[in-house]
């Protein structure tokens, strides 16, 4: 038997378990892994520089470094989300709605865990614990499908906080990584139906595109983004160089970074000069439009690629729009589906933008960086839902549920 499928088989074993654990046990487990985090910071900042070291000799891009790296700093904040996640509410038995039919029978709609829970991921040992965290207090057992390029520390951060939720009484089996890199063991896990129930990924385009395509276990798509911040015509100039500078350089090698912006041509003139001093001081490539290039000379123009990349570091596609109708459509035609601004004092421009605009989340008058679980109050986040089922946006403990009807009767038979 392959080392996959024999983790599916305890995986699913576990989740049975799982399912009628305690909330109070639950917690218990959770402060458990967070404790022991901050107990081994120095073997897992020791195991992490193994993968930043291999990743600095294989030219890794800063961007994908900065999400490579762990700090003292990031791993108090890894044990601070599992914290925030133990002091949540367990969605676990939560009943939905319930009522009575006139033949007596009781019906109640309960949330459910959704059983075994797969996540493949690149590059962020961070998702190891967050993932690991949400899936147990949801009441689901994890396998872990990590990169190469942060096995080093996956494989560390899995074994520590595995062993603590089982010290404190969960099953064994409820964390579990992946031990093995090779594409295979990833395309062996898209095919485990018999013992996954959903799968996760997390990374690229190209991660995401393969798993959506490959999969025969029941996928939930997250995580690109191509994300916008639109300048309308009525906005105020000074909150806009404010939102673009820190949507696109508070981190840029994340999801939720800006990666276009689109300038009304009623302030383009105005807002691109001043932006693009703010945005360059602060090591930002521009790539424009023609009439952007026109009021930015020398900024190198941006092809019809440009506007479908998630570049994932410091350069801006940016576009000068005739109005909000086009800026919109530019956003559906080229956008992931991930996050999306418009900064505007226009409450009819805010009101159409946001209906119209097809995407997980809409912001006016705030940056797209605010897109995270812990950020929108839900503790940490197993992802961002892209899609249209199930869950949409951030992704937190009642998304990683289903549910089922319970039906009480006394003695009731069909006629």
């Amino acid at each position: 038997m392959s080392v996959v499928k024999e983790l599916g088989q305890r995986a699913a074993k576990a989740a049975r378990e799982l399912a009628v654990v305690t909330a109070e046990k639950k917690n218990a487990a959770l402060e458990g892994m967070a404790r022991a985090l901050i107990s081994r910071t120095a073997e897992i900042l020791a195991a992490n520089e193994e993968d930043r070291k291999a990743g600095r000799e294989n030219g890794m891009s800063d961007a994908l470094m900065d999400r490579l790296t762990l700090s003292e700093k990031r791993v108090e904040e890894m044990a601070s989300g599992l914290r925030e996640v133990a002091s949540l509410t367990d969605p676990v038995g939560e009943i939905v709605e319930g009522w009575k039919l006139a033949n007596g029978l009781e019906i109640r709609k309960v949330r459910v865990p959704m059983g075994v829970v797969g996540i493949i991921y690149e590059a962020r040992p961070n998702v190891t614990v967050d993932a690991a965290g949400l899936c147990v207090k949801s009441g689901n057992a994890v396998i872990l499908r990590g990169s190469s390029s942060a096995i080093s520390s996956n494989r560390l951060l899995a074994e520590v906080i595995a062993r603590a939720a089982e010290s404190a009484g969960l099953p064994e089996g409820c964390i579990q990584l992946v031990p093995i890199v090779d594409r295979e063991s990833a395309k062996e896990l898209m095919k485990l139906r018999d013992h996954v129930d959903v799968l996760i990924p997390r990374g690229g385009a190209g991660l995401i595109r393969t798993v959506v395509e490959e999969s025969t276990v029941p996928v939930i798509e997250t995580g690109v983004g191509n994300c916008h911040t639109y300048v309308d015509a009525s906005a105020d100039l000074d909150m806009a160089e404010k939102i673009v500078v820190n949507a696109k350089t508070h981190r840029p090698g994340v999801c939720n970074a800006m990666e276009t912006m689109l300038v009304h041509e009623a302030v383009a003139a105005e807002f691109l000069p001043r932006a693009a001093r703010a945005l360059e001081e602060r090591g930002v490539k521009l790539r424009g439009c023609e009439l952007t290039r026109q009021i930015l000379a020398g900024i190198e123009a941006a092809t019809e690629d440009d506007w479908y990349e998630e570049y994932l570091d410091l350069i801006l596609a940016v576009r000068v729009v005739p109005s909000l109708e086009e800026a919109i459509d530019h956003i559906n035609a080229y956008g992931s589906r991930h996050s999306e601004a418009i900064v505007t004092a226009d409450l009819d421009a805010a009101r159409r933008f946001t209906a119209m605009v097809d995407s997980a989340d809409v912001y006016v008058n705030a940056s797209t960086r605010f897109t995270d679980g812990g950020q929108f109050g839900l503790g940490a986040e197993i992802g961002i839902s892209t899609q249209k089922l199930h869950a949409r946006g951030p992704m937190s403990l009642r998304e990683l549920t289903s549910t089922k009807y319970i039906i009480y009767g006394e003695g009731q038979v069909r006629s």
